[in-house]
């Protein structure tokens, strides 16, 4: 997976992804969408933007560790302080912020990894170049373009627009928090051990998804420097 971003001269990016990369990101993609969920939605006028704006979202901080991680606390020492040592005056702060933004960012990162989730679905790598004929550049449905990837895989060539990139990096920093949690990454040291699992470690897979994640963030924040 050494595919990683470059930019396009318009502000955009692109990247060249495989069949694989393809199917592991939308995988990604979609089970952290199922796992933030709807949220707290209306029952009525859900179409009505100034009813969604005064609609309250919840208090208190999610009990998944990885959605903590993704809406955590706006004050105080968040969801693994203990309990007592946190102001009562954070605290209630941290609640009402909470109760009138979560709603909003709950919406705004669903819309990113729907972002994410559309791309890859506008592209149609071939199976093996030998089996389209096609060369390197030809069109493909969507916004891909066919392109033969690492190792004589067929790739597509992803193009994203300025605010879809922008798009593109909140969804891919959300998924590197929410696998870095589940794998109890807490700072650089943490990550840095994880280049250590031995193969037959059954956290191995989901550390080299974390770690390819990263680089597609890192390679995609450069494209986006002046």
């Amino acid at each position: 997976m050494a595919g990683h971003f470059e930019a396009t001269g318009d502000g955009g990016a692109a990247i060249v992804l495989d069949e694989v990369e393809i199917s592991i990101l939308r995988s990604l993609a979609v089970q952290l969408l199922e796992l933030i969920g709807p949220g707290e939605e209306p029952a009525d006028g859900a179409d009505d933007p100034l009813s969604a704006l005064l609609t309250d979202g919840p208090s208190e901080p999610p009990s998944d560790p990885a959605l903590a991680r993704l809406f955590p606390d706006a004050y105080g020492d968040g969801p693994d302080s203990v309990p007592g040592e946190e102001d009562a005056e954070e605290r209630r702060a941290s609640a009402e912020f909470r109760r009138f933004t979560e709603n909003d960012l709950r919406a705004r990162k669903r819309e990113d990894l729907l972002a994410v989730v559309r791309a890859l679905d506008s592209l149609t790598p071939d199976p093996s170049p030998a089996a389209s004929g096609s060369g390197v550049g030809s069109t493909r449905r969507g916004r891909g373009k066919s392109h033969q990837g690492s190792e004589g895989s067929a790739g597509a060539v992803l193009t994203l627009k300025p605010e879809e990139s922008k798009q593109w990096l909140g969804a891919l920093n959300d998924l590197r928090l929410a696998i870095g949690t589940r794998l109890e990454v807490t700072d650089d040291e943490d990550s840095n051990e994880l280049y250590a699992l031995p193969d037959e470690d059954p956290r191995k897979p989901m550390v080299m998804a974390y770690l390819w994640l990263g680089g597609l963030q890192e390679t995609l924040v450069e494209t986006l420097l002046p």
